[in-house]
Formats: structure tokens, sequence, C-alpha cells
């Protein structure tokens, strides 16, 4: 049994570590080894999307790979060490919280890293990594179902050119299938502070991504959002 009277510190530690971790942005330093500023670049966001449209499929998909996988590692570090574990008095296990727990700090030091001045990128590569490797947690096979979603993305994105609607959905789509695996794990229990709290956390972290992706979907609504096309990203040069 884990008890939080107890235990507290434990997940203020992990808060902090996760928080460092996801203030790492890859885009920035990705952009800097190729002689530019992704900063400075296109939109100006320190994210996958911008490294897509101004650095070509390479060294895009590099950055995706380095945020999924920053988001994804704390979430089964965490899987790991808690795995089996219930919190006192009540049958939610402690990893299913854990996990998400994790993935929010990430996310929130992606949007506001401390080493970029609080100004970040918009958190959806490192929530598809956290989204997925959570999952995964629970059973190999969606590792399958992560990797079809992530195509559905692409080929919405490659038909629409609207990459940052297609990436919302994504995570949303993510997100709803968690859900769905806590709904069905935990369809006895009623009112337990930690089932809120694993249903609450996978929320706020598709919120987040939402709310840091407002601009994206006013000039979406105007028709001015930025196209997103696979066929410029295969002509640059960097």
């Amino acid at each position: 049994m884990f008890s939080m009277e107890q235990s507290w510190w434990q997940f203020v530690i992990m808060a902090v570590v996760c928080y460092l971790v996801g203030s790492v942005n890859f885009a920035k330093l990705i952009s800097r080894a190729n002689r530019g500023d992704i900063t400075k670049m296109g939109s100006g966001n320190p994210g996958t999307m911008n490294m897509f449209r101004n650095f070509g499929l390479r060294l895009g998909a590099l950055t995706f790979i380095c945020d999924a996988l920053k988001g994804g590692i704390p979430v089964v570090a965490a899987h790991l060490i808690y795995q089996g574990q219930f919190f006192a008095h009540t049958a939610v296990y402690v990893s299913d919280v854990a996990r998400y727990f994790c993935g929010l700090f990430v996310i929130i030091g992606h949007v506001f890293p401390i080493t970029l001045g609080f100004k970040g990128g918009k958190g959806i590569a490192s929530t598809f990594g956290l989204f997925w490797a959570a999952l995964s947690c629970e059973n190999l096979l969606w590792i399958l179902f992560g990797a079809c979603t992530v195509l559905v993305v692409v080929a919405f994105i490659y038909v629409s050119e609207w990459g940052s609607l297609g990436s919302l959905l994504g995570v949303s789509l993510f997100c709803i299938a968690q859900i769905c695996v806590f709904f069905f794990r935990y369809t006895y229990l009623i009112g337990d502070v930690f089932l809120c709290l694993a249903y609450l956390l996978p929320f706020t972290i598709v919120a987040i991504t939402w709310i840091a992706h407002k601009e994206n979907l006013v000039r979406l609504f105007a028709g001015e959002e930025h196209h997103t096309s696979f066929k410029k990203m295969l002509h640059k040069k960097k």
C-alpha cells in the first residue's frame, strides 16, 4: 500500500524532475546545431511543427522523436517504480496516477520552460509520446494503436494541411482511449479521490495543449492558419 501522507515527497520530486526534463527544448538545440534559430523562423514557435516547416522532414522527424521520448521515458519510469502498488484504503493503482502526474509536469516544462524564459513549444510531440507510452504500459498492443493514430494524423495533415488541428485531434484520441481504459478498470468505484485524479490528469494535459494552440485555432477559423505541406517539406534543404 502507498500512503500519500507518508510518501507525498516522492510526488514533489517527480514534479521537479519532470518539469526540468520538459524544459529541455530539442527544437532549439537541433536548429542551432544546423546553423539556425527556430525561434526566429516561421511562426517562431520552438516546436516540432515549426521544425517540420522550416527544416524539412528529416530534422522535423528527429525533433518529434526526441520530444516524444521526453514525454514517454518519465511515464515508463513512473509505471515501473509504482507498478502493482495501490493507494492506501483504495483500489486505484499508484502507477495510473503517477504516469500522468509525471506527464503533466513534462508538458508544463515544455510549454513554460525555465530555460527559454517560460516561452516554449506547444507540447504536441511530448503529449503523443507520453500517452503512447502510458497506454503501452497497460498492454503492448497499444503500441500498434499509437502507430495507427500517428498514421491517421499524418494522413489528415497531408490531405487538409491543417497541422495544428490534426495534432490536437490526435492527442485527444489518445486521451479518450486512456479514459476508456480507466472507466472499464474502475467501473465499480464511485467518488474515489485518486480515481478522480486519474481521470483529471489526462484531461488537463490535453487541455494545456489546446490552450497553447489558441492562436492557431483563431487563425484556423479565420482562414489564416499556416499550411503544413508535406510536399514543401520534402524540398527543404535543411
